[in-house]
């Protein structure tokens, strides 16, 4: 008997990895609250980070958006609106290329900033330089597979990974089948994305979950009294 090395990266990794996420997510925020934080080196040296950053956060957050919408959604809600496969490959080549290179342009500034600042990379653990260099990674796996996605320009390379989430989410069967025949980029992207969900518990990552999405929607503004003289 052989061991099937797809069906295990793609039937039961994601199930393995997705638990731990959630579990150990759980766990840390009850039991180490005060380490839940993005451990953020803006009071060591502003200089330089404050551009990396923004265009770091503002193409991450158009890829992980495309990427949560353009997988998630209902094929059948795509025909229904009458957006071809094809004209939703090229949308997600053009916007996540362009927020790809944003990303990119900003991580390189940030990831620059943490090894050869010497303040800095004094204060940073190996998992803050861990996180950045695996996501630096993944980002440039992430547009490695435009290319390999210009050669399907029809969109129905793109129903596969539809298809593989979509069965993922809703514990279905036979979500391994989808992705089995598909370029090897794309294969190394999906798994190196899983094992970011596998240390997301353990990592600074954890803070992107108490985003402070309300505070864009406050009803009025901080109020700031200078100190009695």
């Amino acid at each position: 008997m052989t061991l099937d090395f797809n069906y295990i990266l793609f039937q039961i990794f994601p199930y393995i990895s997705l638990a731990i996420m959630i579990i150990g997510s759980v766990l840390r925020f009850d039991r180490d609250p005060y380490s839940w934080r993005s451990k953020s080196s803006q009071l060591l040296r502003r200089k330089s980070l404050i551009v990396g950053s923004i265009l770091f956060h503002l193409g991450i957050l158009v890829i992980l958006a495309g990427h949560a919408a353009g997988l998630l959604t209902p094929i059948a809600l795509f025909e229904a609106m009458g957006i071809s496969h094809g004209a939703k490959q090229i949308l997600a080549i053009v916007a996540g290329g362009v927020a790809g290179v944003f990303c990119f342009i900003g991580l390189t500034l940030l990831i620059h900033r943490r090894l050869f600042d010497p303040r800095i990379r004094q204060n940073s653990s190996f998992a803050d330089i861990a996180v950045l260099l695996l996501l630096y990674a993944q980002l440039i796996l992430g547009m490695l597979t435009i290319p390999a996605s210009l050669h399907h320009l029809d969109g129905e390379e793109m129903v596969k990974f539809m298809n593989w989430v979509q069965h993922i989410v809703t514990f279905r069967s036979g979500a391994a089948e989808y992705v089995r025949d598909v370029d090897m980029v794309f294969k190394l992207h999906l798994t190196l994305g899983m094992f970011l969900f596998l240390i997301f518990p353990f990592t600074r990552l954890v803070h992107i979950l108490s985003a402070p999405v309300g505070y864009l929607f406050r009803k009025q503004y901080q109020i700031v009294r200078r100190r009695p003289t």
